[in-house]
């Protein structure tokens, strides 16, 4: 079981994605407007979902979720922190969204997707890292459909998928509004890029870094505040 914070806590059953660095990156970079309405695509056992809502006391979220264990560890997690009338799970393909929602209904799209794309060589990653049942053309489109007019995605991904996204976004009508580097130390390899895209948003891209332990190891200023650590 997971302590968040303001009385939140997150219980990750075997066999569901951990509460990662990605995550706790995301919940961090993804910023709500007043009484967001968010989807979230990919939710697994709900853990984004939690993290912003223990953030934001009146946002309300939706998470998609493929597989029926992690869709179940959501629900527990939903009932067990009262948040039943601010949280759902809805256990179907990501890829169904254009069939199960309407368009436009969300103001926000969160997404930590596969990040690794199919075939023989990743045949022996969890589902939740591999793009078997949804490439990113795919995602992008259900979070362009979710999305209304003005409306931001938030997407942790990989650095060497970066133009691809922005490329496939595009055309989508999802213009990329602010990238973030993340780094280990200052001057590491950027191990992971965090990235808003909104819907029918002017081209313009703001850029940011991101180094989670200083030049002596220990926890950046950064990291701290998105691990609530005083």
């Amino acid at each position: 079981m997971e302590t968040l914070w303001n009385g939140f806590t997150l219980d990750i059953p075997e066999g569901c994605f951990p509460l990662s660095t990605d995550s706790m990156l995301l919940g961090w970079f993804a910023r709500l407007p007043k009484s967001a309405r968010v989807l979230d695509l990919g939710s697994g056992c709900g853990t984004l979902g939690l993290l912003l809502c223990a953030r934001d006391g009146k946002c309300r979220i939706t998470g998609i979720e493929l597989t029926e264990h992690a869709h179940r560890a959501a629900l527990e997690n939903i009932a067990r922190n009262n948040l039943d009338e601010r949280m759902e799970s809805i256990c179907a393909d990501v890829r169904q969204v254009p069939s199960l929602l309407s368009a436009g209904s969300f103001t926000t799209v969160t997404s930590n997707p596969p990040y690794f794309s199919g075939g023989p060589r990743s045949a022996a990653l969890p589902v939740a890292r591999r793009e078997d049942c949804c490439t990113v053309r795919e995602l992008l489109q259900s979070a362009a459909w979710a999305l209304k007019y003005g409306g931001d995605l938030f997407l942790v991904h990989r650095p060497e998928r970066l133009s691809e996204i922005i490329a496939q976004a595009g055309s989508l009508s999802l213009e990329a509004k602010e990238l973030c580097l993340v780094r280990h130390r200052p001057g590491d390899p950027i191990i992971l890029i965090l990235l808003r895209l909104r819907k029918g948003g002017r081209p313009g891209l703001i850029f940011r870094e991101l180094t989670l332990t200083g030049e002596d190891g220990q926890p950046s200023k950064e990291y701290k505040s998105i691990y609530h650590i005083e």
